[in-house]
């Protein structure tokens, strides 16, 4: 197990200090959390840089890879309609770039289920994290800014077909899979497009059940830790794919365009509005909220010439559906980030919340935000 760098006790209490003083309640959750549920919510490819390991009564575990799932899961417990929590503790990650080796990093940290205002909520959490990574001394911090909601707003300005708008939308974090539809999209052809077809008719816990009984018949078993759920859900986006129809030249290449626009804010939200489609009553809403947001964001002490607004930002957590944020370090590189977060108001729902409010938070890693430190 990798461990990080110890730091001066004085630099850790300036780092904590900003968090601490958010109004959150210390709170703590188990390190053990359930494997299965994770990659539902944040997808297969999280699975190599999860810990996997043995839970109570052999089912597959992890070592908790971050706070947002598990402190999310104790506020719907509680059965309490708002709540804000601080976090202090370690997380658990296997490196990047194929490494076997895991590592165990300390987190801090605010998660926030409130209502009201998210705009507010979304500056005021930002800029929280961006104050706990200043503090630990590092001059060349800047702040990386995104949006799920931004780009499903752009994405309905076009006026596509629903099938086309929500099959592209899925697809903003997976790259590989946005390319495919910027492309002219994947042919379903052969067994696959006939097996899609069967299953593209049922309800999705159905066709799970029927690929399960026909891997069985076969005397097949699945490879790759990928679930009879997720390749019937896979079989049935690509039966829909067929009938959706497909970008045009000039569609895909607006698209193309905005996620290709990454400046200083106020200068993307002007791009973005040039290339907005005839539908913009959306777009135009989302961003004005991103103009109060930036207010929100420079009144709080974040620097305006030090963010920077990429359309196509997006974070591998597939639980963030809005607001993203990263602060950078330049020493570091942009696969280090010192601090990140984001709102995630729909994870409630899919936990399996009957009510929900707004939910954002951030995380700050200290020993990278520490300027004596080498991570």
């Amino acid at each position: 197990m990798r461990l990080e760098p110890a730091i001066p006790a004085s630099a850790l209490d300036a780092i904590r200090a900003p968090l601490a003083a958010a109004g959150a309640v210390l709170t703590d959750a188990p390190v053990l959390q359930p494997l299965g549920l994770l990659l539902d919510l944040a997808g297969e490819s999280m699975r190599a840089r999860l810990f996997v390991v043995s839970g109570d009564g052999g089912e597959e575990a992890c070592l908790r890879p971050d706070f947002t799932v598990a402190i999310a899961r104790q506020h719907l417990e509680a059965g309490v309609a708002s709540g804000r929590y601080l976090y202090d503790g370690k997380a658990f990650r296997v490196a990047p770039r194929g490494s076997e080796r895991a590592e165990e990093f300390l987190q801090i940290g605010v998660e926030a289920f409130e209502a009201g205002d998210p705009v507010a909520a979304d500056a005021e959490i930002a800029a929280l994290a961006w104050a706990a990574a200043a503090a630990g001394g590092r001059a060349d911090l800047s702040l990386m800014l995104g949006d799920v909601g931004l780009f499903s707003a752009f994405i309905d300005s076009l006026d596509l077909a629903a099938p086309l708008a929500a099959r592209l939308k899925r697809a903003f974090t997976r790259p590989r899979q946005l390319k495919i539809e910027l492309e002219g999209g994947a042919e379903v052809s052969g067994e696959q497009s006939r097996i899609a077809a069967l299953l593209a008719g049922l309800p999705e816990g159905e066709a799970s059940a029927v690929l399960q009984e026909l891997w069985s018949l076969a005397g097949i078993e699945p490879v790759g830790g990928r679930r009879p759920a997720e390749i019937a859900h896979r079989l049935v986006e690509r039966a829909q794919a067929a009938k959706a129809g497909r970008l045009s030249t000039e569609q895909a290449d607006k698209v193309r365009a905005f996620l290709a626009v990454s400046d200083r804010p106020g200068a993307v939200l002007d791009a973005i509005a040039a290339l907005a489609g005839p539908q913009r009553a959306a777009l135009d809403a989302a961003i004005g909220a991103w103009r109060a947001r930036l207010s929100g964001l420079v009144a709080r002490g974040v620097p305006e010439d030090r963010m920077v607004l990429a359309a196509a930002f997006g974070r591998a957590f597939g639980y963030y559906d809005g607001f993203l944020f990263e602060v950078r370090s330049v020493a570091l590189g942009e696969d280090a980030p010192v601090a990140a977060g984001g709102r995630y108001d729909g994870l409630p729902a899919r936990l399996g919340a009957a009510r929900t409010t707004g939910a954002v938070g951030c995380m700050v890693r200290p020993a990278r935000a520490y300027a004596g430190g080498s991570l």
